[in-house]
């Protein structure tokens, strides 16, 4: 499977960021990928936005299978970059939000919406795919 195609395939995405401490913070997160980068809608209060303010490395994790030959995966570090322009975040989160919700009407989406002031992006430096 090509890599674009299964990351675009896949809901969830595992993100791990550096705390103030140096410590490791891994998140599953919603996200959509496209023209190579991975975009997350979040708020500027969570662990993940306020470590990405500190420290821009990330690492991250898409994968599937337990059993071989089904076992595919996806994962790589980069920078990430928080997307704080009102109308830039509103457009993304709707994206990443259709590949989730039947409609935006429903009310977790607009909750979601309404609560997403931030968009996480991040560009993949070095990536590696594994398949068993």
């Amino acid at each position: 499977m090509k890599k674009s195609k299964f990351l675009k395939s896949q809901k969830i995405l595992r993100l791990a960021t550096i705390d103030s401490k140096k410590n490791p913070h891994i998140v599953p997160v919603w996200y959509e990928f496209k023209d190579n980068k991975f975009y997350v809608g979040t708020n500027t209060r969570t662990k993940k936005a306020k470590n990405i303010m500190r420290n821009q490395k990330v690492s991250f994790c898409v994968d599937v299978g337990v059993k071989s030959p089904d076992i595919f995966g996806v994962m790589g570090i980069g920078k990430a970059r928080l997307i704080l322009e009102r109308k830039q975040v509103s457009s993304i989160a709707k994206r990443i939000l259709k590949r989730y919700f039947k409609n935006l009407n429903e009310k977790s989406a607009q909750e979601l919406l309404d609560d997403t002031d931030c968009i996480i992006e991040i560009s993949p430096r070095k990536t590696t795919i594994w398949k068993f």
